[in-house]
């Protein structure tokens, strides 16, 4: 998987790599927040995380990745999407590196420690917007020693290499369904389930980017219709073949 990361972030790191950073702090569409990072240099302790992508490397997020604050997160809802960020140098030079930009995955939550000052360690309290990035991420911006920089951030479609990807776990009458590598918006609003012969039916998320439904749907074939926080929806047809098993990993031909 590590080839396709690489080739995941040359992807996303092509288009404008040098920033105008006067048009962009004027531009519509661009936020003023923070970002630090976490996660060492291997980004080994960004892994698992509060949207429940599990292993980033072999889920296809590589080291391109951030945990939101509260603001950001939406209680999950915010699983997947894709932020471009820059270091603000009007705001602080010391610590940007000028003109680069990066394009993180939300995969995770930042939480809150109110036990410290927003402007001082409090960084993900409410309400403040900021990013905590995978380290290798942050460093494609920031200079190591500054710990913490002034960002400018928008929202940016997902570019995403392969098919959307559906786990499915849990046990009988109760399908836990992992959502990954969901392209466009990036970002879930609606999943259904359908058993082969059987009528949509919707599911519900039970944290971060999974979902799930209480049904018996043991020996059918598995559809899902999933519905962007952009209002796309697309239909996956008998995605999981009728010998499913929980535990498995199934697949698209499309993405978003």
């Amino acid at each position: 998987m590590a080839s396709q990361s690489s080739v995941l972030l040359l992807v996303l790191l092509l288009p404008s790599v040098v920033v105008d950073m006067a048009t962009a702090s004027a531009s519509e569409g661009w936020t003023n927040a923070h970002a630090t990072f976490y996660g060492g240099s291997d980004a080994s302790g960004t892994m698992g995380g509060a949207c429940g992508y599990g292993n980033l490397y072999s889920t296809g997020y590589g080291t391109a990745t951030a945990a939101l604050s509260t603001a950001l997160f939406d209680d999950g809802a915010a699983c997947g999407q894709c932020f471009k960020i820059i270091c603000d140098v009007h705001a602080d030079s010391r610590w940007c590196r000028t003109g680069k930009s990066v394009t993180v995955t939300a995969t995770n939550f930042c939480p809150p420690n109110f036990a410290l000052p927003n402007d001082n360690g409090g960084w993900c309290n409410p309400p403040l917007q900021h990013f905590d990035m995978a380290q290798p991420a942050w460093e494609q911006i920031g200079v190591y020693q500054g710990g913490i920089v002034p960002v400018l951030f928008k929202r940016v479609p997902c570019v995403k290499e392969g098919g959307v990807r559906f786990t499915i776990n849990g046990r009988s009458y109760f399908e836990l369904v992992l959502i990954t590598n969901v392209g466009g918006a990036g970002s879930i609003s609606a999943v259904s389930i359908r058993g082969s012969q059987g009528n949509w039916q919707a599911m519900t998320r039970n944290w971060g980017a999974n979902w799930q439904s209480n049904l018996y749907l043991n020996e059918k074939s598995l559809s899902f219709r999933v519905t962007t926080t952009d209002g796309t929806t697309m239909v996956f047809p008998d995605i999981a073949p009728s010998n499913w098993q929980f535990g498995q990993t199934f697949t698209s031909t499309v993405q978003f």
